[in-house]
């Protein structure tokens, strides 16, 4: 119901149809605040019914115009529940929206003719050009209140198509905050000595993305790294383990996952579609910490020996559940003990 403003500019789904299962859409409109990126990134938009007139003492503009400006496509009057139901059968499928191509061979032709995600480099699509800082925490309205309280830390950040959100968490864990892109050089970002490197989320096939996994394969040992979503399966990679392209991938703000040191069940947001072989990744000395509860799938993972922690997930969760915004506060303890991530408790009330 809500969330349509951060999934629209989330660079995860660049490339991207996305369908949403709620019928009615867009009654908050939206505002230039709850963006997680510059612009909306999906290359369509689905939806049963959109919002006649919005409501929302915040919101700047209706989602429609949202969409014209930005040149995106929306389509509304589709029966997204059975579309969902359609996708839940047969796993992720290509599509086309069109106003010109109406014949539906034509249509479906151009949609067996578009390429897919498996092989596919989205990364160079959505990482920025230059470094940039970032110095902007969370709402104050949303602050979750921390038990403990961190030194300050030097971290930073490599964007493969970041969720701003992310920045935010880290700058309220107390962390100064560097942005850099993906195809900077170990040497360069070890000569900004910092005291942590995350790797963020992004779109498209992990193994595709070479020139990342090669940087942290020479970042590895050498400082404490944290992955999320996409910085997860690359993080993987780098250590020698394998991917595969999950044919039900996993969305939205409800997915169970159990962290496997405590026992605890956290409801957490995700948008991915590849996932980690776990044989693979506990034979390249990685150690299951998280585990899906509905398809028994790899959603966190730290190192035996090295300082590295990665989830599957999103922590920052926006829009969505704070359950698993403790894994910020175990980045910033990894960061200053040097040592592998210890996750036996909440630093949360």
């Amino acid at each position: 119901m809500t969330g349509y403003q951060e999934i629209l500019t989330d660079p995860s789904y660049h490339g991207q149809i996305v369908t949403m299962t709620c019928p009615h859409i867009g009654n908050y409109g939206v505002n230039p605040q709850d963006v997680e990126s510059n612009r909306p990134q999906v290359a369509g938009f689905v939806i049963r019914e959109l919002a006649r007139k919005h409501s929302n003492f915040r919101a700047t503009l209706c989602l429609e115009d949202y969409l014209l400006e930005h040149e995106v496509v929306g389509i509304q009057g589709v029966d997204t529940r059975a579309l969902t139901r359609m996708l839940r059968e047969r796993g992720t499928m290509r599509g086309v929206i069109s106003s010109e191509t109406l014949d539906a061979r034509k249509a479906v032709h151009l949609a067996q003719q578009s390429p897919g995600l498996i092989g596919a480099d989205l990364v160079e699509e959505v990482f920025p050009a230059e470094s940039s800082s970032w110095t902007e925490g969370l709402d104050p309205a949303y602050t979750l209140a921390r038990n403990v309280d961190h030194p300050r830390s030097r971290v930073l950040v490599i964007d493969c198509g970041m969720k701003r959100n992310i920045l935010r968490h880290l700058v309220n864990t107390g962390c100064d905050v560097k942005i850099v892109p993906p195809t900077w050089s170990a040497e360069k970002i070890l000569g900004e000595k910092p005291d942590g490197v995350l790797v963020s989320n992004g779109p498209g096939d992990p193994a595709a993305v070479g020139y990342a996994i090669d940087l942290l394969k020479r970042l590895l040992g050498k400082v404490p790294i944290f992955g999320i979503c996409l910085g997860h399966q690359l993080l993987g990679l780098a250590l020698g383990a394998k991917t595969f392209k999950m044919k039900f991938g996993h969305r939205g703000s409800n997915q169970p996952v159990q962290n496997v040191t405590t026992g605890r069940v956290e409801i957490t947001s995700q948008n991915h579609g590849f996932a980690i072989d776990t044989d693979s990744l506990e034979a390249a000395g990685g150690v299951a910490t998280h585990i899906n509860l509905n398809d028994r799938t790899l959603e966190g993972f730290a190192h035996k020996e090295l300082p590295v922690l990665a989830v599957q997930y999103h922590p920052e969760a926006s829009a969505g559940p704070h359950d698993a915004a403790y894994l910020f506060d175990t980045f910033a303890t990894m960061m200053q003990t040097k040592r592998p991530a210890v996750l036996e408790q909440s630093l949360f009330g």
